[in-house]
């Protein structure tokens, strides 16, 4: 630790002394936080967030990228997945069309069925229109957004409820509830 001497009046010495007591404080805090070691590394793993739709090609695609951008911005750390109960071909065009045109990546390339990996590892599963019978349940939170419609019949509209919420659950991941 560097000592640096100051000259001070003696009307400026309380502050200082005080000043020189929260900066070694705050030194122990710091030297004390990058010794400590997680005693569970799962501890330290960012959440899981898993949406779902049943083609993996539109609901599920607008919604992940919209939370992972969000959750970028805010500084979140989270991972991110999108999947499918019975996944179609390719992802929407129209959806991919949309993300690009609007600034967002598309999340995923092709869509994916949905894994009983998926389900054990994710801390929220996010089923946008699914049937899950048949999926095993999942370890995390399940969350059910039956109220968005489909992208094919309303795009605006499914649009609008996804981004509605996406910005719930960014609010509810930051307030550490995710289980």
């Amino acid at each position: 630790m560097e000592v640096i001497a100051v000259a001070v009046t003696s009307s400026s010495r309380t502050r200082v002394h005080m000043l020189t007591a929260a900066i070694l404080r705050l030194c122990a805090i710091a030297a004390s936080a990058s010794q400590q070691k997680p005693d569970n590394p799962a501890a330290s793993k960012p959440p899981t967030v898993l949406f779902m739709c049943p083609h993996g090609a539109a609901k599920s695609v607008l919604a992940s990228a919209y939370f992972q951008q969000l959750a970028t911005e805010r500084g979140l750390n989270v991972r991110v997945a999108s999947a499918g109960t019975d996944p179609d071909p390719q992802i929407a065009p129209a959806v991919a069309k949309h993300l690009k045109a609007n600034g967002y990546e598309v999340p995923a390339t092709k869509p994916r069925r949905v894994t009983a990996d998926d389900m054990s590892s994710a801390d929220v599963v996010v089923s946008i229109g699914c049937e899950l019978e048949g999926l095993p349940a999942p370890r995390g939170r399940l969350v059910k957004w039956d109220d968005v419609p489909a992208p094919s019949e309303d795009f605006a509209r499914a649009d609008a409820k996804i981004r509605e919420h996406v910005m719930q659950l960014i609010d509810e991941v930051m307030r550490g509830k995710t289980r």
